[in-house]
């Protein structure tokens, strides 16, 4: 695969611009900005933006405490800072106009950009046009990893197989369920591992049937099921795996729906490749899960894109026919949620090959159990 460096990347905005007839765009998204410039932060309520003509150098502008972060990184083109007392929107407006005294058409991030950062832009160009949406030409633009970004997320993978590791170890009957996630954390601070990708989630029993739930005091009981899905960030790339093990031997309900979710799991992992269209690789694993009875229990989409943000374009599930293509990154995670009896995930993230797909994260899914 092309490697890409930042200012081919920028060339190739500057060429959509051209492309779309759109003097400049005002990317806003912190994620877009590490992937177009590598310099990273969020900026909170202040203002961080990049500013990409059509015909002209870009420039980088936001707080003044970050400019020397952002040169640190090898940026070469312009940067602006400002000062908390000080009206960004007008020194950025001021920037533009210095270039380009007519510029009236302007691309936005429609998916990141608050009607209020909006609205200030628009009382300062009254004749500017900011119809246009570049969201969707920056998702396909992050849709095809280059060989190093899927470098990055392999490592990142290794990294959460690490902390699924020192997790597993950890549980306990009895154990609270923020207890074990402290002391995988813990173990990733120790090696250098400083940030996830989301919080780590550990849920025990019935509390793992809330799947959009939250690690919490809860105590991990015995002879119940508990589940973990956690991720790290290597480089500005992240890893997201799920696994659910057992905590002495489990009743018979709560092995069957893992079995169904396993077989749901690596069904659809096993059919992944080029020409697969995601509503297809959805119906694959929900036809499992269907067919065993438990179909009105898995209540979310097969996966979802990954690389630099947690939940990147584009969603692995029904009404989407877009086909997968080689170096496409997305999770395969069906899950089986039964209120007040047990919830069971399953997930790997993998990468699109040529002839198949390679999985980020190796850790065995065959069931664990816990004899605590």
């Amino acid at each position: 695969m092309k490697e890409w460096n930042p200012m081919n990347k920028i060339e190739k905005v500057q060429r959509w611009l051209a492309d779309n007839n759109e003097d400049v765009a005002l990317i806003s998204d912190p994620k877009t900005i590490q992937y177009l410039t590598t310099f990273y932060s969020d900026p909170a309520e202040r203002v961080l933006m990049l500013v990409v003509f059509k015909n002209d150098d870009p420039f980088l502008f936001g707080p003044a405490l970050e400019t020397e972060a952002i040169k640190d990184t090898g940026w070469t083109s312009p940067v602006y800072g400002y000062l908390d007392h000080e009206d960004p929107w007008k020194m950025i407006a001021d920037q533009i106009s210095a270039r380009h005294a007519d510029t009236e058409k302007f691309a936005i991030e429609k998916a990141q950009l608050s009607v209020e950062r909006l609205e200030n832009l628009q009382q300062l160009f009254p004749n500017g046009d900011f119809s246009a949406n570049l969201t969707p030409f920056i998702e396909r633009m992050r849709l095809i990893k280059s060989a190093d970004e899927i470098e990055k997320l392999k490592i990142a993978g290794k990294w959460d197989d690490f902390a699924l590791q020192k997790g597993f170890e950890a549980v306990q009957a009895g154990k609270t369920e923020d207890q074990v996630a402290a002391v995988l954390q813990y173990a990733l601070m120790q090696n250098g591992i400083m940030e996830l990708s989301f919080p780590s989630l550990v849920q025990s029993a019935a509390h793992a049937a809330e799947p959009h739930g939250a690690t919490s005091e809860k105590k991990i009981e015995n002879n119940k099921l508990v589940l973990f899905d956690l991720g790290t960030v290597w480089q500005g790339y992240i890893s997201d795996a799920s696994r659910t093990i057992a905590v002495g031997k489990p009743d018979e309900k709560s092995m069957e729906i893992y079995k169904v979710c396993l077989e749901a799991q690596l069904t659809a992992q096993a059919a992944v490749k080029p020409g697969v269209t995601a509503a297809q690789l959805d119906k694959i694993a929900r036809d499992v899960i269907a067919k065993a009875g438990y179909g009105e229990y898995f209540i979310h989409r097969l996966g979802h894109g990954m690389g630099m943000s947690e939940h990147e374009f584009p969603s692995i599930m029904e009404g989407n026919d877009m086909e997968l293509q080689p170096g496409m990154c997305f999770s395969i995670e069906p899950g089986i949620y039964i209120p007040n009896v047990a919830g069971v995930r399953i997930e790997d993230c993998v990468h699109v090959t040529e002839t198949g797909s390679e999985p980020f994260t190796h850790t065995t899914k065959e069931l664990r159990y816990v004899e605590k």
